[in-house]
């Protein structure tokens, strides 16, 4: 079920319906500048409640610095945000309802798992130790070893049990599983689907990540960042079914773009492929349609926004621009 059909149900017997549920993350124009650089610029975004949601993008496309102000510890140039209904703050109120883990796994060397579950005890008031050995024991990770001692691995189980047990209702995940093996990856992965299913649309993650198969497998939400803008926002299944590869001789687009936007355009002799955001019936014969796969709908905004150096490789895309055949 999705999250609009959870949230809206329509009585048979004429009752009333019950209100929306609220976004668990929804921002607007939200902008950060350090000095000259814009590190974020002018986004507007909305996650779903219980949604696991993908936050894409090159390096330096901002989505570390939006997942700091998401939990409170950057303060917005301009634009506003609300988290759960409030806006950030470094308070115990909300930060008890979020938990964020970096890609630099906060945890102490020195310590054993057991050590972090008895301290988290003390810094949280819904803090639920047993649900960390349990997952631990499971996963055949000692609870009485040093951290520093365990497998990259190893590591990143200890702090994701960490941060469940604050049972917190938003998981902002920051590259998590970035310098980890496929297998670890896949492991790490599916104790975060587990505990999301566990607690049955009360919990939402925004995972950033540049693994796109990962991705695909475990994310029904999609924000992409590029050039520090929003490229794109919404469910992953209505995206894909939005966008079209289309296979065609390279001729003048401007008729095709009068009802469509064509996100990037490639082409190879007489031939032009197009990825394109539909706005309506595709009546042009000339094209073939095809599905548009997700690393083709990231990599296709990611290549649009980004330099011409990377978008425009010359050994794979002619240099004339599209139009007619001279």
């Amino acid at each position: 079920m999705s999250s609009d059909e959870r949230g809206l149900v329509l009585s048979r017997t004429g009752g009333a319906a019950m209100a929306p549920l609220e976004p668990a993350i929804q921002t607007t124009r939200l902008t950060k500048r350090y000095r000259r650089v814009t590190a974020l610029s002018d986004c507007s975004v909305t996650v779903p409640e219980g949604s696991i949601c993908a936050l894409i993008g090159p390096n330096g496309a901002g989505k570390t610095t939006l997942l700091r102000m998401l939990c409170g510890l950057s303060e917005p140039t301009a634009g506003t945000a609300t988290v759960l209904g409030a806006a950030p703050r470094q308070a115990p109120e909300f930060l008890a309802e979020v938990g964020f883990l970096a890609q630099e796994m906060p945890l102490y060397r020195r310590l054993t798992a057991q050590d972090h579950i008895a301290a988290g005890a003390h810094l949280n008031t819904r803090w639920d130790g047993a649900s960390v050995r349990d997952r631990l024991r499971s996963l055949s990770i000692p609870l009485d070893q040093p951290v520093g001692t365990l497998s990259g691995g190893q590591r990143s189980q200890v702090a994701l049990a960490l941060v469940l047990a604050k049972q917190p209702r938003l998981l902002l995940l920051d590259e998590p599983v970035a310098a980890l093996d496929p297998l670890a990856r896949r492991h790490f992965l599916s104790v975060l689907t587990e505990a999301v299913a566990a607690a049955e649309g009360s919990l939402t993650v925004m995972l950033s990540s540049h693994l796109i198969a990962d991705i695909e497998r475990v994310c029904d939400h999609l924000v992409l960042l590029a050039s520090s803008h929003v490229q794109l926002c919404g469910d992953t299944d209505e995206l894909l079914a939005e966008h079209k590869i289309l296979v065609g001789p390279k001729k003048d687009t401007a008729p095709l773009e009068q009802v469509h936007t064509i996100v990037q355009a490639t082409t190879a002799g007489r031939q032009a492929t197009l990825l394109v955001r539909l706005g309506g019936p595709l009546i042009d014969p000339s094209y073939t349609a095809e599905d548009v796969g997700l690393e083709e709908l990231v990599l296709g905004y990611m290549g649009a926004a980004a330099p011409a150096a990377y978008a425009r490789p010359a050994s794979a895309q002619s240099a004339e621009p599209l139009g007619e055949e001279q």
